[in-house]
């Protein structure tokens, strides 16, 4: 017989080979078929099981190419041809579909199977369960298991509820889950680790952290917890952010690691595990099993991160005799996950006490290590030490990653340093996000350097970036303006602004990206700056026709910048319809836009119409501010109403408003329009009870007021003791600085004195330029320079001149 079976197989290979070009593989496969029917063996033993096998690797070959309608055709002529079947003829394809996964290919390979009357034993089950649950299609299983239970020759195994619940975990449902641990409590199949592993991810992807601890407790009553199984929890803390939990599952991998005597192996599809019996645990508590323990093991699973050496380098030993490298990577994995929770919850600390255990133990810090580490320190120190962290990788020759080089990137932006910023994006030579590109074009807005914004958005081009809203609200903003700060537009730069705007837009356009409130919000701002009034009113009314038709990319804020332009551009009518026609469309006014109206009466000088809306803003919840203040104020003082105005101004010092510096200017500015010193005189001394510092402003104004009326000695004495103000209010202050003041700037003789002046308004530091170049000039004149300026006679005559509380001019 073994030399018949032998013969039948020469035969049909040689027979197979010369009918391939006519036939191709599917019929030479149907002639050996036919031939061995005619011979009249229906089963050719371990020939036909090799036929078989080879048409199963074909089907999954074909599928493999997606070929399917070939696969099902050779799935076809299996069970046409052939009807001694059994389920080892259908195991290979079952594990391809389990494998791929392929549930449709699963589900009518089984069909095939029943139309056959083929027996599926519990390795099939697992198979199409495992197919059906990576596929998505858990209803389907569900139905496969209530089949198994009907099924009384059957007994449904852990593995197939295991599969179950990771179909449960991918899906997110919980309610299907819980089913699944309804069904094991009636079969009592227990619980292994891999139960558990299933369990927790769907706890994570829930954000239940309580089902998390629950499931720990839960495990380590019955276990000894295998290293894998320890990463597993350790991963779901960390993703969960509770770094405490998570370093406590940590140092028990360490603790196992350092007693060795495991091995960890690959499944086929490449996953680690440990080989040791994992022995499943009753679901019941009730038949009061005790976890295994070894014998060295504590009672309790409470390991401290300090092992002794003599524990530490038997562990190692036994480490490098066994599987190090696997053990190693399985560990340095959940470093990984740890110090990344760190820069998470910005705990730089314990992520640089993590590398150091990791390096005590002789585990070098990975690229994705550094990249953890580097985020945490950035989140906690800044740029700056993160830096140092990226020389320290140069050294043992580590390229960092893209997110490594984007985090640093995104501190320098934050930290308004463009140069260092731009160096760590052009070391990016691919990236997903387009987030560390909008930090820096965000620094050079905050900056108004659109000149350095340029190469980046050639650079976000060349890679092939996609922008997102975010990009684009940047864009309008740093774009939209063609004048530099002060400088009104003309008919040059609104057609500049016009060309760029309509750019920007169609390429939004092309992105398939809408306008945001702030996008839009930023668009109108631009026009409004340009004093391009009639564009600035055509958007928005077409974004008001678009917020009719459901969309919406409008807001109060938007609505407050078209009416703050309108403002600047003296267009009250137009920013009344506007204020009229925000309200009918629903939205809101808030402070801003009160404030903004009330400033609008003062143009027009109707204090009874400021009035008005002061009450409106009271009764929509919003009390006046220093702002209010000011705009009210401008109205009376325009209408020469100055004891009202200062009337006005106790009231609202008594009410505890917040002065500011602009509400004392616009009294000194119409103040000096009218030539009134003893207005003048009164808001400084009001300015100096309140603290409120001076501005450049303020200093114009009561200088002109006195020079107006030559008294040059005295608007000498005023200026100077203004620019000290400035400076600070704090007498001990100016004395610490004076010094320094006097030798590098107001008294210094060199040729760049002056420039290194004009430096501080670099630095954004206007107040204290202004201060020195006034005293400078001072100095210059032959004024000899106070430090003490509250013992100035002109300030000690305003002190006794207008007492506290002092509010009508002599």
């Amino acid at each position: 017989m073994h030399r018949l079976t032998i013969s039948l197989r020469s035969i049909a290979n040689s027979y197979c080979k010369s009918k391939a070009p006519q036939y191709g593989t599917t019929g030479g496969l149907e002639t050996l078929l036919t031939f061995t029917t005619l011979s009249g063996h229906g089963s050719l033993g371990y020939g036909m099981e090799s036929v078989l096998r080879s048409v199963q690797t074909q089907i999954v070959n074909a599928l493999r190419l997606g070929e399917r309608n070939r696969a099902s055709s050779l799935l076809s002529d299996i069970a046409r041809r052939n009807n001694s079947l059994t389920a080892n003829d259908f195991v290979y394809i079952l594990e391809y579909c389990a494998r791929s996964p392929d549930p449709l290919f699963v589900m009518e390979t089984w069909r095939v199977m029943g139309e056959k009357d083929v027996y599926v034993d519990d390795k099939c089950y697992l198979l199409i369960v495992r197919a059906l649950c990576k596929g998505g299609y858990i209803e389907e299983a569900f139905s496969v298991m209530d089949m198994l239970g009907e099924n009384h020759d059957l007994y449904p195994i852990l593995p197939i509820y295991n599969n179950l619940l990771g179909g449960c975990a991918r899906s997110h449902s919980v309610s299907r889950a819980n089913h699944c641990l309804d069904l094991m409590e009636r079969q009592m199949v227990g619980k292994n680790e891999i139960t558990y592993t299933e369990l927790l991810k769907l706890a994570v992807s829930q954000q239940n952290l309580s089902t998390v601890h629950e499931i720990w407790k839960d495990c380590i009553k019955y276990y000894s917890l295998s290293i894998i199984s320890l990463r597993k929890f350790v991963w779901s803390f960390t993703r969960l952010r509770d770094l405490e939990a998570a370093c406590e599952a940590l140092q028990h991998m360490v603790a196992l690691v350092l007693r060795g005597g495991f091995i960890i192996s690959k499944t086929g599809e490449g996953k680690l595990f440990t080989l040791r019996l994992d022995i499943p645990m009753p679901s019941s508590c009730e038949l009061g099993l005790k976890r295994c323990s070894d014998e060295n093991e504590d009672s309790e699973l409470s390991v401290s991160s300090k092992v002794g050496n003599e524990i530490e380098n038997d562990g190692l030993r036994m480490l490098r005799k066994d599987n190090r490298s696997s053990i190693m990577k399985v560990l340095r994995w959940s470093f990984n996950d740890v110090i990344h929770a760190c820069a998470q919850t910005t705990n730089c600390s314990l992520a640089e006490q993590l590398i150091l255990q990791m390096q005590s133990l002789g585990l070098e810090p990975s690229c994705s290590t550094y990249d953890g580490f580097i985020k945490a320190v950035v989140s906690e120190r800044g740029f700056q030490d993160a830096i140092e962290v990226i020389k320290i990788m140069q050294q043992k020759h580590l390229k960092p990653y893209a997110s490594t080089l984007a985090t640093i990137a995104i501190g320098c932006s934050k930290g308004l340093e463009l140069d260092i910023a731009e160096a760590f994006l052009n070391q990016i030579s691919r990236s997903s996000s387009v987030r560390p590109y909008n930090a820096f074009l965000e620094a050079c807005d905050t900056l108004d350097r659109p000149e350095h914004a340029v190469r980046i958005l050639v650079k976000i081009k060349e890679m092939e970036l996609q922008p997102d809203i975010r990009t684009y609200e940047l864009l309008f903003s740093l774009f939209g303006n063609v004048n530099a700060p002060y400088e009104e537009g003309n008919m040059l730069s609104q057609v500049d602004v016009a060309k760029r705007i309509n750019a920007i837009e169609m390429d939004m356009v092309k992105n398939g990206i809408q306008h945001s409130h702030l996008s839009m919000k930023n668009l109108l701002k631009a026009l409004g700056a340009e004093g391009m009034v009639r564009e600035l009113i055509q958007y928005l009314r077409v974004a008001e026709n678009q917020f009719s038709r459901g969309y919406s990319c409008l807001g109060t804020p938007s609505y407050n910048t078209v009416l703050q332009s309108l403002l600047e551009a003296k267009e009250i009518h137009m920013a009344t319809e506007i204020f009229k026609s925000m309200k009918s469309c629903g939205f809101l006014p808030n402070a801003a836009t009160y404030n903004i109206m009330i400033d609008c009466c003062s143009i027009i000088r109707c204090f009874k119409s400021a009035s008005a809306l002061v009450s409106l803003m009271v009764r929509d919840g919003f009390y006046p501010r220093a702002v209010t203040y000011t705009a009210l104020m401008k109205i009376l003082l325009a209408n020469d109403e100055f004891d009202e105005a200062l009337n006005l101004l106790d009231q609202g010092i008594l009410e505890g408003i917040q002065s500011d510096v602009l509400l004392f200017n616009t009294f000194l500015q119409e103040a000096c329009d009218k030539g009134r010193i003893d207005i003048i005189e009164l808001i400084v001394k009001r300015m100096h009870e309140q603290r409120v510092q001076p501005d450049p402003s303020t200093c114009y104004f009561v200088f002109s007021a006195y020079a107006d009326h030559d008294y040059i000695s005295t608007a000498m004495e005023a200026l100077q003791v203004l620019s000290l103000r400035m400076i600070s209010e704090e007498s001990s202050i100016l004395e610490e600085s004076r010094t320094e003041f006097e030798e590098n700037y107001i008294l210094a003789e060199d040729s760049e004195a002056e420039s290194r002046i004009v430096e501080l308004f670099k630095d954004s530091e206007e107040n204290l330029a202004v201060a020195l170049l006034n005293l400078r000039w001072c100095a210059t004149l032959g004024f000899q320079i106070s430090w003490l300026p509250n013992q100035s006679p002109w300030a000690k005559r305003l002190s006794s001149k207008y007492g506290p509380g002092e509010s009508v001019a002599a």
